[in-house]
């Protein structure tokens, strides 16, 4: 198959028929965003970020779900994202990704050609959709962009990471420097 014409504007069925061919194909206000498949640095980065939500997830979320799945979040014919990570609450995990709308947290790893799309675009679109808490992680710059729905400008976190699934559970703290501490020299 020939690469698809990205000047044109895309629904998520058109997505959704692209034959698999290695890419990974998200849709934003009917723009594709193509990309291709991560280096070893980001699934290190996502595994680590998994293996420290999880736990504090079982013990404090209440029922929320995080997800590392390449799953089609969609909320309109011209949206389809796949966060590395995301967090929905209990009431929306079933055997139908159409039911996971409310994203309480979603992480984007940032991967060579993925940073316009992931600082820009998608965050944009995550802030349009209310999801409560989007992180940004620069693997390179060792950093993680917080962004809110209302927020202008993120917060940028170096060091601690901070996090709660809801206002009354306790928070999450991840230290930045442990998790970058797992990549290959």
């Amino acid at each position: 198959m020939a690469m698809p014409d990205t000047a044109r504007r895309y629904t998520v069925q058109d997505v959704r028929d692209f034959p698999p061919d290695g890419n990974r194909y998200e849709l934003v206000h009917g723009e594709l965003l193509v990309t291709p498949a991560p280096r070893p640095e980001h699934q290190i980065v996502v595994v680590e970020l998994h293996d420290r939500i999880s736990p504090y997830l079982a013990a404090n979320g209440g029922g929320a779900r995080l997800f590392s799945v390449a799953a089609d979040i969609s909320w309109d014919d011209e949206t389809l994202v796949q966060p590395d990570l995301f967090v929905v609450p209990a009431a929306e995990v079933s055997r139908d990704w159409r039911t996971y709308r409310t994203l309480l947290l979603a992480v984007e790893v940032l991967s060579p050609g993925s940073s316009r799309a992931d600082r820009v675009v998608k965050r944009r679109r995550y802030q349009e959709q209310g999801v409560a808490t989007y992180w940004v992680v620069d693997v390179d710059a060792r950093l993680v962009e917080v962004w809110h729905p209302d927020d202008e400008r993120p917060e940028i976190v170096p060091d601690l990471l901070r996090w709660r699934v809801s206002p009354a559970a306790r928070e999450l703290v991840i230290d930045l420097a442990e998790v970058f501490s797992r990549l290959p020299e």
